[in-house]
């Protein structure tokens, strides 16, 4: 299908919003992007990953500790890709563009194509949320069945249950697989991506062999195959089960929409921050811990509406996002726990797998 448009209308909701936010950071005189302790968290997390990694491939634990090892890698992969790639892929991680650009190629090390990431997430996936046909992040068919437009078949009525370790499977898949598929057939779904210059083309194929020879190649060679192919599969599951679970909490859900354009304008009903809050969702936004270790995605809202300012400033902007919407009438989509979500995305499933389709 063709990328949809967004109703030009009469709502000042947008550009309200800009201004308290605006107003905002005028006020307390910080800048939007990242600060010290998010420079520090970085640090941490960085110097964990290759400790990890070093004592994992060099020194060769026993393997209850190596599991464990293995356990804490995959976590730290994932609070890489939260903390610091995701944010300097927005260019909200520094005030410095180089900064920026250095935290975002860091999932290049993690397996991931950052050239790809920014056409998927920040072009596709922040622009037609929840767009059937065009958000690649709910294009997980025929195995799961995320909106109701999408084709129903049996085992979808089981796909509540099947759903949690296919997710283990989401790192395996993106740096074996849908990596290599966006950029052979040059279209994420049915986008076309821009075409890649020389030094992208070689950028795209350094990240991925340099990752081949850090994780695959040398492991095997120090350690064996065996011992490799363990330890490989148990940190990349922990990392796409992580990965999953924090992104499909934010928008699949019971209570967020999934709106399709108008079959003969190919427009979009709301307009584009409208449609943000209405695809997307917060959880645990009090939980401080959590909060720290996946980057500020649990305020997905805020996200999605200023992805341009760093996930530090989140808690902050986000009393200022939710009264906005209330003087506007528009639903403010928050779970209270983790939890909470989890059990609303495994029934919105459940519902997906036995609802007719429209």
């Amino acid at each position: 299908m063709a990328t949809p448009k967004f109703i030009n209308n009469s709502s000042t909701f947008h550009q309200e919003l800009k201004q308290r936010v605006n107003q905002y950071f005028a006020d307390v005189k910080k800048p939007s992007t990242g600060n010290i302790k998010l420079f520090f968290k970085a640090i941490f997390f960085f110097t964990a990953y290759v400790a990890l990694y070093v004592h994992l491939v060099y020194f060769t634990p026993v393997a209850w500790v190596a599991i464990i090892e293995c356990v804490l890698l995959g976590c730290f992969t994932a609070a890489i890709g939260f903390n610091v790639m995701h944010d300097g892929g927005h260019g909200s991680f520094s005030k410095n563009k180089n900064v920026n650009k250095l935290a975002a190629v860091s999932v290049n090390f993690l397996g991931a194509s950052s050239i790809m990431w920014n056409q998927k997430h920040n072009i596709i996936h922040h622009t037609y949320t929840n767009i059937d046909g065009v958000d690649d992040d709910i294009e997980i068919k025929p195995y799961l069945r995320m909106c109701t437009t999408q084709k129903l078949y049996k085992v979808h009525r089981f796909q509540h249950y099947y759903v949690w370790f296919l997710y283990t499977l989401l790192h395996l898949i993106w740096i074996f697989l849908t990596d290599y598929q966006k950029y052979f057939k040059k279209k994420i779904g049915t986008v076309p991506i821009k075409k890649l210059t020389v030094k992208e083309h070689i950028a795209f194929w350094a990240a991925k062999v340099g990752y081949a020879f850090f994780f695959m190649v040398l492991p095997i060679y120090i350690l064996g195959f065996t011992t490799w192919v363990v330890g490989f599969l148990i940190t990349s599951m922990v990392t796409g089960f992580v990965i999953s679970i924090v992104f499909q909490l934010a928008h699949t859900v019971e209570d967020t929409e999934f709106p399709m354009p108008e079959v003969s304008s190919n427009k979009i009903e709301n307009e584009w921050a409208i449609h943000q809050v209405q695809t997307t969702a917060n959880f645990a936004t009090k939980n401080k811990l959590l909060s720290w270790l996946v980057g500020g995605l649990n305020f997905q809202i805020e996200h999605h509406l200023f992805p341009k300012i760093s996930h530090v400033h989140y808690p902050a902007i986000s009393k200022i996002i939710k009264q906005t919407c209330l003087d506007f009438d528009i639903k403010y989509i928050e779970y209270p726990k983790m939890r909470h979500a989890i059990a609303s995305h495994a029934s919105y499933l459940r519902r997906m797998g036995r609802a007719v389709a429209v």
